[in-house]
């Protein structure tokens, strides 16, 4: 026997099992992350540089199971979950113990009166029990590795239930065994296909129904390995079980449902380290609006994270987000058994010229690359295809050619273009046999070639034979049944190869100490204040921001020798650590060109703060810059990310527009230019209406030590802006015209 008997844990069990009527209830959810090993890198901030990759395969394939209130008791909750347990260890060649205190048996099985009593050390315990943490306590003794927790009751109930997770979670990590739950379920232990073979899909949901379209894919011959139902997430999150699968050689695309994310920097970690072994991360993230964002905490009890960082954040690591659970798993089907793309190039390919007109729209508008083939190509495809039908792409055969050996010719001529990866045949309905044949060629050709073929089966009726037979036991073509899903997933899989391809984690550059910026930033620093434009101007003077001549003062007298040396013409402006808006309150003036001017404006401005009853450290007299694109730069705190750094159109435009683009830190430059091209308004960058092109280079320069700053100076920092960010011509730089610091 492991451990010793307690008498009063024996009795406490007795009293948890039977007050609950056998029927499990649940759990908690715990918001700290997992803390990182000593050894593992660390960054300026102290924040891990690795994703730590649990040993989960005990968990998936044990060798011995405990099944904490089992029950063979008809009509009991626990007794079909039971079954089912004893069930699926059968599969996995594991040894089942049921754990009950008034059993002696349970099924035939022998049935021990407490965790104490186990004849063995476990590797994972199944908890049917209303309160999993006195249980988790006992099991600390033990020496498990892993525990389920399918109760409710915890961080989706509210506060109350939030405490409860957080004690849960505590006990969790004092206790060195690894907890799935609470209100979790059996999808871990569902029946997976074992003659399918190829690469296979691995699901993580936090909503075990929300799996179900991805699970039924066995159905159509595609692989699944693994199910990681995640639930609260007290202690075991998506983050852990992204790694895991990353690192599995069966696994050719990662399946996710995710509600909630438990910690932002975990989960890029983690899907860094899926970029970095070439795994796609396909996931369906509910929260883009506020309801969806309310209902998902309600479920699962977790922060959501404003929709805009996280999605900015999916896309710098490669995580591909969709829509819907069919766009899931049709992206994460086709992900995970296509080989890699030769070429970007797609070229559409049907026997109707409307149907390939119609997708080429579609797939056009989508961002994907229909190159014109060649007048060689065209030349060679004519051959088999009348004259009068248009070859260039989309390519139309008319229809007749596919009856006979042409078809055959025309799709491996397609296929031999070296500017060619992807050929998509949108069928949109049964034409036999004319449409049987074109199936048969279509799977034939993918048998022997390295590109990708997809068919796009538009019939409603889908019990058609070339469909359910010849489409379908293709484990080389790619079958959807809508045009949408299919550029989905294109998109993604040609994305996501380009994604990986040289990728090189960000987190290799982070900063790992501080640079004498950050010194003299620190200095700076005001906790808790929001710091004036000019306090706010010395801080990104620290990290090398250029931002126009200008001195403070606090005299009329002072202002007008201070313009002299700034030089005509001059910007006045007040200064305190309070204002925000000061254009609003009248304290700012443009465009001052004599010492006249200068002293009225003194007056005035200094007027206006008294009457407003706003202090000031004084007057700022500054260059006036005029020519350049205003553009805002700044750092945000994220609940879920951290600091987080926004560029986007400047002035009034960023309050109309809300044209920002949005990065997590650490990033590089090659990110620093996406940001911009994510911009509706990138085009004023290039130079419009005869103005000159901007100083790119220099913007994305200020980008960068921005990230430095936000980096650096992590959660001092509560919020920084640099509005408006004149972005002068070419090789002139960029001039941080005016900013707000807030510190925490």
């Amino acid at each position: 026997m492991l451990g010793s008997t307690h008498g009063t844990l024996t009795t406490d069990f007795r009293a948890r099992v039977e007050a609950c009527g056998e029927s499990p209830r649940t759990a908690v959810h715990s918001s700290a992350a997992p803390s990182a090993d000593d050894a593992v890198p660390l960054d300026v901030s102290g924040r891990p540089l690795h994703a730590d990759v649990p040993d989960l395969d005990r968990f998936f394939r044990p060798e011995s199971v405990a099944v904490i209130g089992a029950s063979d008791a008809e009509g009991r909750p626990n007794t079909g979950i039971t079954r089912q347990l004893i069930a699926w260890a059968e599969r996995v060649g594991a040894r089942i113990h049921p754990v009950h205190p008034t059993r002696p048996t349970v099924f035939g099985l022998t049935c021990h009166a407490s965790v104490a009593d186990l004849p063995e050390q476990v590797d994972l315990a199944v908890l049917l029990v209303a309160d999993p943490l006195p249980v988790v306590e006992e099991l600390a003794e033990t020496k498990v590795k892993f525990a389920v927790a399918f109760a409710s009751g915890f961080a989706e109930t509210g506060d109350a239930g939030a405490a409860a997770q957080e004690r849960l979670g505590a006990a969790v990590r004092s206790s060195g065994l690894r907890l799935l739950g609470p209100n979790t379920n059996l999808n871990a232990f569902e029946k997976f296909r074992e003659d399918l073979d190829g690469p296979a899909i691995a699901l993580i949901t936090q909503s075990g129904h929300q799996g179900r379209p991805v699970y039924t894919l066995q159905e159509l011959g595609i692989r699944l390995s693994h199910w990681a139902p995640t639930g609260n997430e007290a202690d075991l999150e998506t983050s852990d079980f992204i790694s895991y699968f990353a690192e599995q050689p069966e696994v050719g695309a990662i399946a996710c449902y995710v509600e909630g994310l438990k910690d932002g920097r975990s989960f890029l970690l983690a899907a860094d380290r899926a970029a970095r072994n070439g795994v796609p991360v396909v996931a369906v993230k509910v929260g883009r609006t506020e309801t969806g964002a309310r209902m998902a905490a309600s479920h699962t009890g977790k922060l959501t994270g404003a929709d805009t960082v996280v999605d900015a954040a999916m896309r710098q690591f490669g995580v591909i987000r969709v829509d819907g659970l069919d766009e899931l798993q049709d992206t994460a089907a086709l992900l995970a058994r296509a080989r890699r793309p030769q070429a970007d190039g797609v070229v559409v390919y049907s026997i109707s010229g409307g149907t390939g007109a119609h997708f080429s729209d579609l797939a056009t508008e989508a961002g994907l690359t229909l190159p014109t083939l060649s007048q060689a190509k065209q030349d060679e495809l004519h051959q088999w295809i009348p004259d009068y039908l248009n070859v260039a792409n989309p390519v139309d055969n008319g229809g007749h050619p596919v009856g006979d050996w042409r078809g055959r010719k025309i799709i491996d001529a397609i296929l031999a273009d070296p500017e060619v990866g992807v050929l998509i045949c949108p069928i949109t309905g049964p034409f036999p046999p004319m449409s049987d044949k074109l199936a048969q060629d279509l799977v034939d050709a993918a048998e022997q070639s390295d590109k990708l073929i997809c068919v796009i089966w538009g019939s409603p009726v889908g019990t058609e034979d070339a469909y359910r037979t010849t489409l379908l036991g293709s484990s080389r073509v790619a079958t959807f049944r809508t045009f949408g899903n299919c550029i989905t997933a294109v998109r993604a899989y040609l994305g996501h190869h380009r994604f990986t391809t040289g990728y090189r984690s960000p987190f290799e550059d982070a900063p790992r100490t501080p640079s004498p910026s950050y010194r003299k930033a620190q200095a700076l620093m005001r906790p808790s204040q929001q710091l004036s434009e000019h306090a706010a101007k010395q801080l990104l003077r620290a990290y090398g921001i250029r931002v126009p001549r200008e001195q403070l003062v606090t005299s009329a007298a002072a202002a007008v020798r201070a313009a002299g040396l700034v030089g005509y013409p001059v910007v006045m402006k007040a200064s305190g650590p309070q204002l925000g808006h000061k254009t609003e309150l009248g304290l700012v003036k443009i465009g001052l060109t004599s010492a006249s001017q200068i002293r009225d404006a003194y007056r005035e401005l200094t007027d206006i703060a008294r009457y407003e009853n706003v202090p000031l450290d004084g007057i700022l007299v500054c260059q006036m810059v005029e020519r350049g694109v205003e553009m805002v730069v700044g750092v945000t705190q994220d609940d879920l990310f951290g600091p987080t750094v926004t560029v986007g159109l400047g002035g009034v435009l960023v309050e109309v527009l809300h044209d920002a683009a949005v990065r997590v830190p650490p990033f590089g430059e090659d990110q620093a230019r996406a940001m911009l091209r994510e911009l509706r308004g990138h085009a004023l960058l290039e130079g419009v209406r005869g103005a000159p092109p901007a100083d790119v280079d220099a913007l994305v320069e200020v980008v960068l030590r921005i990230q430095r700053m936000a980096l650096e100076l992590g959660d001092e920092l509560s919020e920084l802006d640099i509005n408006p960010l004149m972005v002068l011509p070419r090789g002139q730089g960029a001039v941080a015209l005016d900013a707000l610091a807030i510190c925490r």
